[in-house]
């Protein structure tokens, strides 16, 4: 199939793009990359009047470290943080990405429109809870933040105010012991389950995992096991941990997809994280 009918527009900066979505309204979409959005207008599965193409601008893309935190432009495209020397503090971005589609998709999309776009299982939307990120948005009453945490507000919803554009994704601490991981059916498809884990360390938690899951729920999962699993005291039996947020996970039946199905995946698939966390 092919879109319905569209009016294009090309912005010329992010205050420009800021000033098309008010002035367009609800039948305005931006476009970036393009891999989520032409799929669904393929499929008349969205329908915008109007397309604002933010593609062309520069002060969108880049990754830069500022501190301890790391600064991602929105229209960095995940092949390149795939090839970025991060360093050992956010190592766990780079290897993330080969669970994201395919090289061509890594290529042409953008981190700023896979967190736009809101999907539970996504990497970065998983990152970026698991990691305490924060996305700095520009709109009509100016810049802010909004905390990951805070995000992600059920399927394909965001926190995102009408006319606000996101400009940067901001890590605010190293993560050395982190790591994600995920299962689908064939590679390159969407993730069944995906597990993304943060073991700590003994300045952040006292160093008890975090675990983050996706594909379980409308919106990515943080999931505690309680503080009786710490990595930097003595050696952690991760099979028992992920059996306690197996447990403690809340899943549900869904069609061709049983709940116990899912929350094995969910136990092997954060015992699996852990093992990758620890080495890396």
């Amino acid at each position: 199939m092919k879109p319905a009918a569209f009016t294009y527009h090309r912005a010329s900066s992010v205050r420009r793009a800021v000033e098309l979505l008010s002035e367009l309204g609800d039948d305005a979409k931006l476009i970036a990359g393009g891999q989520s959005l032409v799929a669904m207008m393929n499929f008349r599965l969205a329908r915008p009047e109007h397309l604002i193409d933010i593609t062309h601008l520069p002060e969108l893309v880049g990754i830069r470290r500022v501190g301890d935190a790391l600064h991602i432009g929105a229209l960095t495209t995940h092949r390149a943080v795939e090839v970025a020397n991060l360093g050992p503090d956010f190592a766990v971005l780079s290897r993330t990405m080969k669970w994201v589609g395919h090289l061509p998709i890594r290529t042409r999309g953008t981190i700023g429109g896979s967190l736009a776009h809101a999907d539970a299982t996504a990497e970065w939307c998983n990152l970026a809870v698991l990691l305490d990120a924060f996305l700095v948005v520009e709109g009509p009453m100016g810049t802010r933040n909004i905390p990951a945490s805070k995000m992600f507000q059920g399927p394909f919803m965001t926190a995102l105010d009408a006319g606000e554009v996101i400009v940067e994704i901001v890590f605010p601490r190293p993560a050395p012991r982190a790591a994600l991981t995920e299962y689908a059916d064939r590679q390159g498809d969407f993730a069944i389950v995906s597990a993304a884990v943060d073991l700590g360390s003994d300045t952040r938690d006292q160093g008890v995992p975090t675990v983050v899951l996706g594909g379980i729920a409308p919106t990515p999962v943080l999931v505690t096991a309680g503080t009786d699993f710490n990595t930097t005291v003595a050696p952690l039996d991760f099979g028992e941990f992920a059996e306690a947020v197996a447990d403690q996970a809340k899943i549900r039946d869904e069609a061709g997809i049983s709940a116990r199905y899912r929350r094995g995946l969910v136990r092997t698939l954060v015992e699996r994280a852990c093992k990758e966390a620890a080495a890396a």
